[in-house]
């Protein structure tokens, strides 16, 4: 959780595991300040682990705000060389459940970044297909420590770089949920995080009551186009044979929209039976799977509506079946980690 550390302050924390956890009618959330210095204080090992520990659980038992999502997130920050790789499109694949299946939505990121879009996906997962086990499918390669993100994005428009590689302190705090066995906020914090300071986010949502949180938050951080979906898992990923609420912020105006089925079929996203090598099947036309190839167009489409790279959903959707119709079946060969 920490780094290893002879002596713990033990009283560290003590200020802010008690502003938290009095009684009813005295407790508070943290300001933005406190929430940034209590996490330091964590990730930088001075911070007690039982404190720590105390402090994440007693948070996520009374419900975090913005404000606390914004200080943790500026504890996390990344280092300038991170930011200097400029992605206009930030990605992160935080999913921890088991209700997802194969992450089709690696193609819909392929696509978006094909039509000029830097795209940078980061993420840390725990779920069945886990994210860098599926990247040789769908033609990337896999990095081993997520470094030069700037030299992959301006060769392929693409990358995908681990948590424990810009984040290790990020990466000891969400493995705590093996010791808890909850979530805790730090889920939130890290699809909130942007650590590579792209112009546009998309970000999934497991729980609906978050939507709102992760959308305050991403206002308070500054970001002008976010969009936000509950997707399978948590992932941002559309099943296109649900109708889809759409939530977060275009050119800085709070949005709140519903995207229509894009088919009349009933399939599960977490359908057993799916292999990471489909991803590729799929891009190069070996396979011809309608339900697999809407999601992919679907979830693109959204994340092209966050890059205002098209004027509203309908137009997003016709400019990913384009795009998808356009794609260089070939162009495979090569990787998307950094």
């Amino acid at each position: 959780m920490t780094q290893p550390s002879a002596r713990h302050d033990a009283t560290a924390l003590a200020p802010f595991v008690g502003a938290v956890a009095r009684g009813p009618g005295r407790g508070r959330h943290l300001t933005r300040e406190e929430a940034a210095q209590a996490l330091r204080l964590i990730l930088d090992g001075t911070a007690a682990p039982e404190a720590a520990g105390a402090l994440l659980m007693v948070m996520r038992y009374r419900g975090e705000n913005a404000d606390e999502i914004a200080g943790f997130a500026d504890a996390l920050a990344s280092g300038e060389d991170w930011r200097q790789a400029a992605p206009a499109l930030d990605w992160p694949s935080y999913a921890a459940g088991r209700t997802r299946g194969l992450p089709w939505f690696l193609l819909a990121a392929k696509l978006v970044a094909g039509a000029g879009h830097r795209v940078a996906l980061h993420g840390w997962n725990a779920h069945r297909h886990e994210i860098r086990d599926a990247l040789p499918g769908s033609g990337h390669s896999r990095g081993r420590d997520g470094r030069r993100p700037r030299t992959r994005l301006d060769a392929r428009s693409i990358a995908y770089v681990p948590l424990e590689a810009w984040s290790p302190g990020g990466h000891r705090l969400i493995r705590l949920r093996e010791v808890f066995g909850l979530r805790s906020c730090i889920n939130t914090v890290l699809r909130v995080a942007n650590p590579f300071g792209a112009g546009a986010q998309v970000q999934g949502v497991f729980h609906p009551s978050y939507r709102g949180l992760q959308t305050d938050t991403g206002a308070l951080m500054g970001q002008r186009n976010l969009m936000i979906l509950k997707g399978a898992g948590g992932e941002f990923e559309r099943n296109p044979s649900k109708e889809i609420e759409l939530f977060g912020l275009l050119d800085g105006e709070e949005v709140d929209l519903t995207a229509q089925a894009l088919r009349d079929e009933t399939r599960r996203l977490a359908d057993p039976g799916g292999q990471p090598q489909d991803l590729r099947r799929l891009w190069t036309g070996e396979i011809d799977d309608a339900f697999a190839t809407a999601l992919v167009t679907g979830t693109a489409a959204l994340a092209l509506l966050a890059l205002r790279a098209a004027p509203g959903l309908a137009r997003a959707e016709a400019l990913a079946e384009a795009l998808w119709q356009a794609r260089d079946r070939d162009a495979l060969p090569g990787g998307i980690a950094a």
